[in-house]
């Protein structure tokens, strides 16, 4: 849509997109995130940073436990040994070394009591730098003592104090180089972070295809259906259709598609007004020429000395001048803009007998009788003219509403205008025994080509005749307890005649037929 001198102009014509084979907009970017790393990439590296947290939290007490157990193993192994190689009084070189060899100790002992017994030892060189009492060693002494095993810090040998696992009640000690446990706790840990390692990776890879199949792929589809309603919101075959989820992502595609067939509307609408306005503003320049020259014929027909002539044409007269400015005042509304009211002083029964009096009806007419229940003195300050039109379309309505049954034998068709002042407010009821308005008709009733149901209706009345009693300070409503026909009610601001300032301008009822 656009303006050109003046005039608005619409592209009416939807030219459908060429897509993509994943569904994008052929010759845009097929990425749905500017560069960087998607959302998947990121799910997919938090699994596995997860995961291998989870393994170091349970690593560092598996390690201690390993520890302990390499320990306890090699004292019970140890311990046995010694307590039957014991019975012998003296051990040859060769059974120490096969004992020592077998266990991976340097020295052991057995203590029973206050009584030690040497059963082996490999050097009398010792540099003993971690004494550790398997029976008093506490999970944190464990937990220390293993790290500083596998990260080398603690070197030399180290006596291990255990029980032997008989009912002698003894004890054994035993001496181990410091590097023959750092070397399989560091096997140890090498094995566990291959394991946390290949689990992270199959889990991230589990969760990701889930996480994929369940979020990403419904979020890019969502995503997709954007980009293309933005390049062609026009274009209803762009509006996404729910897969039936019954989840939050469903709910987002319902939310979805109701948002674009809204604005789809909405913009089918713009362009409705956008063509209405360049039509009337075409209209609006004939019509001028055809207006000013009947306009020229009445006033030589005023010259005429005929009483008839005399009293018909200054009414002719105003008729073309009011038409001249709706065809104005729908070309202002296209444009959004409606004039805004030069309030006077007038009289609500002279302006119902002008509308009266153009639309052809009377009190006593054998077709549609208008019934007008308004003191002649009753009084309002607004633009005379708009309240004119408010009034005009609102009967004019109720006329071709009621048109279809004028003439039937038993049919009323009626239109009944009255007004009643109460807290400074002057309601004026306009009804007729028509058919009434559908329920569904009702909805957005007072909105630009919103029709209320009759068959040609451009949907324009209603909304302009709002727009001036909002601009007045009032509001239109359509009453809701009437059981046959339609009731619409103006409410305006009510002054009275007292309280007018000098400056406005009292219209008599002589005054309007001049036009």
């Amino acid at each position: 849509m656009a303006q050109n001198n003046g005039r608005v102009t619409s592209d009416t014509e939807v030219t459908p997109k060429k897509l993509n084979s994943d569904g994008t907009p052929k010759g845009k970017h097929r990425r749905l995130f500017r560069g960087g790393m998607g959302l998947s990439g990121k799910l997919l590296m938090l699994t596995i940073s997860f995961v291998m947290l989870s393994e170091i939290l349970i690593f560092v007490p598996s390690i201690a436990n390993y520890r302990n157990t390499w320990l306890s193993d090699r004292l019970a192994v140890g311990g046995v040994a010694a307590t039957l190689l014991s019975e012998s009084e003296t051990l040859s070189p060769q059974v120490q070394h096969k004992l020592l060899e077998a266990t991976g100790a340097q020295a052991i002992s057995l203590a029973f009591g206050e009584r030690r017994n040497l059963i082996a030892m490999e050097s009398s060189e010792m540099n003993v730098t971690k004494t550790i009492d398997m029976t008093q060693d506490s999970p944190w002494d464990a937990i220390g003592c293993s790290l500083q095993f596998l990260t080398g810090t603690r070197t030399g040998q180290i006596r291990v104090i255990g029980d032997i696992d008989m009912r002698s009640g003894g004890r054994v000690d035993m001496v181990f180089p410091a590097s023959l446990l750092r070397d399989d706790l560091q096997k140890y840990a090498l094995n566990i972070l291959q394991l946390s390692l290949l689990i992270s990776c199959l889990t991230a890879a589990l969760v990701y295809l889930s996480i994929r199949s369940l979020l990403l792929r419904p979020l890019q589809r969502l995503t997709g259906s954007m980009m293309r309603f933005a390049e062609s919101p026009e274009n209803a075959r762009e509006i996404i259709k729910p897969s039936g989820r019954t989840d939050e992502l469903g709910e987002a595609e319902m939310q979805l598609q109701s948002m674009q067939k809204s604005l789809n509307q909405t913009l089918n609408q713009q362009r409705r007004m956008a063509a209405l306005g360049l039509a009337v503003s075409k209209i609006n320049h004939d019509m001028r020429n055809l207006l000013a020259s009947a306009q020229l014929f009445l006033e030589r027909l005023e010259l005429l000395p005929d009483p008839t002539v005399q009293r018909v044409a200054p009414k002719i007269l105003a008729t073309l001048d009011r038409a001249a400015a709706y065809t104005s005042a729908v070309l202002s509304y296209g444009k959004a803009q409606e004039a805004a009211p030069e309030l006077r002083v007038i009289r609500l029964a002279s302006v119902l007998r002008d509308v009266e009096e153009v639309l052809g009806l009377s009190r006593y007419a054998d077709g549609i009788e208008m019934h007008v229940n308004v003191p002649e003195t009753q009084e309002l300050e607004a633009d005379p003219e708009q309240i004119f039109r408010v009034l005009l379309n609102l009967c004019r309505n109720s006329v071709q509403a009621m048109e279809a049954s004028k003439g039937a034998s038993g049919v009323v068709c009626r239109i009944e205008i009255h007004s009643e002042v109460k807290d400074d407010m002057l309601s004026i009821y306009v009804s007729d025994t028509g058919p009434g308005i559908p329920a569904k008709a009702q909805e957005g009733l007072f909105k630009a080509f919103q029709t209320s149901g009759k068959v040609g209706g451009t949907g324009l009345g209603l909304a302009i005749a709002a727009e001036i009693v909002v601009a007045h300070g009032g509001k239109i409503t359509l009453e809701k307890d009437v059981t046959t026909g339609a009731c619409f009610k103006i409410q305006l601001p009510y002054r009275h005649g007292a309280q007018a300032t000098e400056k406005i301008t009292r219209l008599f009822p002589a005054d309007r037929s001049k036009g």
